[in-house]
């Protein structure tokens, strides 16, 4: 017996959301598409549920540390 379980679009929008990584509702949006989640936008639709992923997005989100390196022109 295999444990192949997968979240949910939804689940996984809440996980992404807290975990740090996600600054906004449109980076957790992009995440899911690029984990291979469907029909993301009717699934994350909706005022309520928009803000309280906003909300932990801005609880929850960690910056990438700065580095000192000059970014080189092209």
């Amino acid at each position: 017996m295999s444990n192949n379980f997968r979240p949910t679009t939804l689940e996984r929008a809440y996980e992404l959301a807290r975990s740090g990584s996600c600054r906004t509702v449109g980076d957790i949006k992009s995440q899911l598409q690029a984990e291979g989640h469907e029909r993301v936008q009717d699934r994350l639709y909706g005022s309520s549920l928009t803000s309280a992923l906003r909300k932990l997005c801005v609880e929850h989100y960690i910056a990438p540390p700065e580095t000192d390196e000059p970014v080189q022109a092209s």
